[in-house]
């Protein structure tokens, strides 16, 4: 007998581009999964919710709590008003938030967006806090987007998601294997800022710069990259170990944006061929728009690379968070020991019912 859940996923990520909102309904038949995104839209942060996540971090205690509950209800009346603008029958939400705090070797993680209040304000049962439970169990809490991988794109094999961060997933050994390579647009966006762009299109600047050798050694030498995964990146890491390398004033910003194209495609580079540079190379997330970018991966390996529709590419995180409350609603384990390092597989993420 199918089994049929209709979601709401939310998904906002470390480039504060805005709330990504797909309305993604999953069935189950014969022991395989299938979707289908219904609508999906992305509502740009306002200047003052860009500034205020952005400044967040080094804010008091009181001041986190009530931003908190302010974006959770944010997050519901956002909901409310996409259900209504489009007329449709939802089950319930399953929420990522903003992450504002994430160093799991202190075994602290946090992303803001009360669950208690997106119910309230949307009169609809939540799951969020999805990467808590792992962090507690030792994990990295991330990436959690891998058992979505297994479950919904098994016919790639790896997928890439170009976001703030650059993450991988694939099979090895009968387990699935997912961790943060490098940033990307994070400082490629951080870069296009300095110009008056919110984003490098196409990576048109970046085509127009040069690579600069020192830069790009200095980059491909950080630490990070020698790491043993399970492994997961932050934006404090980024703030901390990679902007000071690339924000050097002897440099254009084109020729900046260039070698840290690079520097993506060779990360991303080393990882497939340290696993076999075959089979299908399926990349999502803003940066598969970027052009320059993927033109540099692709000169970097042999593997198929696979670009879905604009669609899927734009909110494959927000299909995949709707799909990790999918599987917590049915009491089933969406975080992956394999993937995190945590002592155990787990079913993890709060439920808020209204």
């Amino acid at each position: 007998m199918e089994q049929k859940y209709r979601v709401i996923g939310l998904m906002s990520g470390t480039s504060l581009d805005g709330v990504d909102l797909a309305h993604c309904v999953f069935h189950l038949a014969d022991g395989r999964w299938s979707f289908e995104i219904k609508e999906a839209e992305t509502v740009s942060y306002s200047d003052s919710w860009k500034s205020r996540l952005a400044s967040l971090p080094s804010k008091s205690a009181m001041e986190f709590v009530a931003a908190d509950r302010e974006y959770g209800d944010y997050l519901g009346q956002l909901v409310k008003k996409f259900i209504s603008n489009n007329h449709l029958q939802v089950d319930f939400v399953s929420s990522h938030g903003h992450t504002i705090f994430h160093q799991p070797e202190k075994r602290i993680t946090s992303q803001i967006g009360s669950g208690a209040a997106l119910a309230a304000a949307c009169g609809l049962p939540v799951v969020c806090d999805f990467r808590s439970l792992d962090v507690a169990l030792g994990g990295q809490g991330a990436p959690l987007v891998p058992v979505g991988d297994r479950l919904l794109f098994s016919d790639y094999d790896y997928c890439l998601n170009l976001g703030g961060i650059a993450n991988i997933s694939f099979e090895k050994n009968s387990e699935r294997i997912a961790f943060d390579i490098c940033p990307a647009n994070m400082p490629l966006n951080a870069l296009a800022q300095m110009e008056g762009q919110a984003y490098d299109k196409d990576g048109a600047l970046a085509r127009k710069g040069y690579i600069h050798e020192t830069l790009l050694n200095n980059l491909n030498s950080l630490d990070y990259y020698s790491l043993a995964y399970p492994k997961s990146l932050g934006r404090e890491w980024v703030e901390d170990k990679f902007f000071p390398l690339l924000n050097t004033n002897s440099l254009s910003i084109a020729d900046r944006l260039c070698t840290c194209c690079e520097h993506i495609a060779i990360q991303i580079a080393n990882v497939i061929k340290s696993n076999g540079d075959t089979g299908k190379l399926y990349i999502t997330g803003g940066g598969a728009f970027n052009k320059f970018l993927v033109e540099r991966i692709s000169e970097h390996l042999s593997s198929q690379i696979m670009l879905p529709e604009a669609k899927l590419v734009n909110y494959k995180e927000a299909l995949i968070f709707a799909f990790l409350g999918v599987l917590r609603w049915r009491g089933e384990n969406n975080c992956l020991k394999s993937v995190t390092g945590a002592s155990k597989d787990s079913c993890s993420g709060a439920v808020y019912s209204c």
